[in-house]
């Protein structure tokens, strides 16, 4: 039996649904948070990770504290899931935004307890 050709595993990958939604970098050693949405939860804390290994983070505090503090410190968790859009290609950004504040009200990420930047712009 031959093995699935690049192009098949490429097909497989673009067919898989991926879980949506909002996700959290929880620094447990100061508890602070940096929150974010994505359709891709899986594929977007991979890329967090790999910014912060290799010290690109956009994020400066963030990477400020991962570089004091060691990726031990971290927990990277998915916060809440998307269902699945009803038609293929549904435009889902509106949902992922209101899930997303939604769960910024809750933890209030900002100054001392987060990464975010004060939305009353205190």
């Amino acid at each position: 039996m031959a093995s699935p050709s690049r192009k098949e595993h490429i097909r497989a990958y673009k067919e898989t649904t991926h879980a949506m939604g909002v996700y959290r970098i929880h620094n447990t050693a100061d508890d602070r948070s940096l929150v974010g949405s994505s359709v891709n939860i899986e594929a977007r804390l991979n890329r967090h990770r790999a910014e912060l290994r290799f010290g690109t983070h956009p994020n400066r505090a963030l990477q400020q504290d991962w570089n004091r503090l060691g990726q031990d410190a971290f927990v990277f968790e998915t916060l809440d899931i998307l269902p699945p859009p009803d038609a293929p290609g549904q435009d889902v950004s509106d949902d992922l935004a209101v899930l997303e504040s939604l769960w910024l009200d809750r933890l209030a990420p900002y100054g001392l307890r987060g990464y975010h930047p004060d939305p009353d712009g205190v």
